[in-house]
């Protein structure tokens, strides 16, 4: 029963090691039950199969990109809307837009063309900043808080989702990686396969092997034919 494991893909050592926990764990075989080697098996298998097919990234990525998206159209419709209102002089508090473009202009009227990190750092305090009393007043002099509190509350959560993003990634990066578990994968897998082999002659293993054979069998199998499809 000879195998290179390391010659396996991913999908097929991990297709080859439930396989063989399947079969030696089905109850035909009171030789092999509750070995402290199966047992290992067991255990870096289900490490393996949480990670092989991991992503490097959360995949939390569109959701911040919408999230950012929205703060972007909700800034950018309360800037237009002060900017083009302090134009027109005959209209009443013009004055009061003209004192909240100030303000716009102070965190600068592109942060929405920034990265994630410049922009939500200058939203922040633009928001601090509106939320002084005296501009509470002005945008409640020019029906604009409902306005504000839309980009407020999208800036929020645009920073909920962001810091999810972040603390997923970090997450992912910190799993021990599918490389590693794959090497103990083999080591122990080898090691197991290597016992079935050398009890083989012994009553009680035998069946156990032919059935664990035919699987080492197919999983080679599997590997010369993806050869020969490259």
């Amino acid at each position: 029963m000879k195998i290179t494991l390391a010659k396996l893909s991913t999908k097929d050592l991990a297709t080859l090691a439930q396989r063989i926990i399947v079969a030696s764990d089905s109850g035909k075989y009171e030789i092999i039950s509750g070995h402290p080697l199966l047992s290992e098996v067991k255990t870096i298998y289900a490490d393996y199969d949480v990670v092989y097919t991991k992503s490097t990234f959360s995949g939390k990525g569109n959701d911040v990109a919408r999230a950012d998206r929205d703060r972007d159209i909700s800034f950018r419709a309360f800037k237009n809307y002060v900017n083009a209102y302090r134009k027109m002089p005959l209209l009443p508090n013009y004055q009061l837009a003209e004192e909240l473009f100030q303000i716009f202009l102070r965190y600068d009227l592109t942060l929405d063309k920034m990265s994630y990190s410049s922009q939500t750092a200058r939203m922040k305090k633009l928001v601090e900043d509106l939320e002084k009393p005296e501009n509470i007043q002005k945008l409640n002099a020019l029906s604009l808080f409902p306005t504000f509190e839309d980009m407020k509350s999208k800036q929020n959560f645009f920073e909920q989702i962001f810091a999810g993003q972040a603390e997923a990634n970090a997450n992912l990066r910190n799993m021990k990686s599918a490389s590693a578990i794959r090497r103990d994968l083999e080591k122990t897998l080898k090691s197991y396969l290597n016992l079935i082999s050398a009890m083989k002659e012994i009553t009680g293993w035998e069946l156990l092997y032919a059935e664990i054979n035919e699987l080492v069998k197919a999983a080679k199998n599997s590997t010369i034919a993806d050869h020969e499809k490259k």
